[in-house]
């Protein structure tokens, strides 16, 4: 089968497609022909040397995927069957035209929607999903800042903050992108560019602060984290993508307001976790991804891709432009 592929760390250009062994499915596991799989932050890490897949996962790039049941492992359960269309949490693997997952991994394909947006759902939503309702324990009525609010993850916590009840507050990095998060749903939007989210912040809950925070910037935004943070807040830190040093009184700060610092991720997490949070995904939150929901939730897709202009794709997503997914179709 062809797979995306790099023989050294680096830039996009390291990227190509390489004819590799096709994957067999072991006990319990099924085999998917890829029809499409989603770019994520991890991919351009792995890329670059920075995050190594865990323990026993694919070593290729791809963290979701959808397409069509080729094959059954042993011991499967009997609630799939071949040729079902499915879509897929992957620890790696995705960007393949086969990869195989444990059963208990996959989720129908709401009706009506094609398999490409199919594929931007798994990671960003049950990432989302996991942040505000496992790790935040998300109540109706509470605000949520939620950071890099037109990433896949953004766009997915603000859709399920609504959902929950909750007052969803973004940062974003132009207009367009808070256009489109209110768009979605969420209640105000700051351009950290121009202003001082924190400030932004407690203007708008009249000094309260916030009671959740959704963060994927850690070091650069400590700070103004804490500083809008409402008594007994919940900071939840899921990425470093503004760096990994904190300079300052961060704990005594943390300490006056009693907040809580929570980190999480869900790549490295066990069979166990990943299957309950997908049996809870797939029972409270995937049924309003079908066009009769009166709460619908929408997959925000950017730009759809070959698979063969992979270099392209994983530049684009450098450049910080996307609002929403991107999208590889195979």
């Amino acid at each position: 089968m062809l797979a995306v592929h790099f023989d050294k760390p680096g830039g996009p250009e390291n990227l190509y497609l390489k004819e590799v062994a096709k994957p067999s499915p072991a006990e319990g596991e099924v085999l998917l022909k890829v029809a499409a799989s989603a770019l994520n932050r991890a991919d351009l890490l792995q890329r670059q040397g920075q995050y190594a897949p865990p323990p026993g996962a694919s070593s290729i790039l791809g963290l979701e995927a959808s397409g069509h049941i080729a094959e059954l492992g042993p011991a499967c359960q009997g609630h799939w069957k071949i040729g079902d269309p499915a879509m897929v949490l992957l620890p790696g693997g995705g960007q393949a035209q086969y990869v195989t997952a444990p059963e208990e991994f996959l989720m129908p394909i709401p009706a009506g929607m094609t398999l490409s947006q199919a594929a931007a759902i798994p990671e960003a939503w049950l990432t989302a999903f996991q942040l505000l309702h496992l790790v935040g324990n998300v109540q109706a009525g509470e605000t949520v800042l939620i950071h890099a609010g037109s990433s896949g993850v953004g766009t997915a916590a603000i859709q399920l903050a609504r959902m929950a009840g909750a007052i969803p507050l973004v940062t974003a990095g132009s207009q367009h992108k808070l256009q489109i998060a209110e768009k979605l749903g969420a209640a105000a939007g700051f351009n950290y560019k121009e202003e001082d989210f924190s400030e932004a912040t407690l203007k708008f809950t009249k000094g309260a602060g916030v009671n959740l925070i959704l963060d994927c910037i850690g070091g650069s935004y400590w700070e103004k984290n804490v500083n809008c943070l409402a008594l007994d807040g919940r900071w939840i830190l899921y990425g470093l993508m503004g760096g990994t040093d904190v300079s300052g009184p961060l704990f005594s700060k943390l300490l006056f307001k009693r907040g809580s610092l929570i980190t999480t991720l869900l790549r490295s997490r066990d069979k166990k976790y990943k299957q309950r949070l997908v049996e809870a995904f797939t029972e409270q939150v995937l049924p309003h991804f079908s066009t009769e929901s009166p709460q619908r939730l929408l997959p925000v897709l950017d730009r759809v891709y070959p698979v063969t202009a992979i270099q392209e794709a994983h530049a684009y997503m450098e450049s910080n432009k996307n609002v929403g997914k991107i999208v590889l179709e195979l």
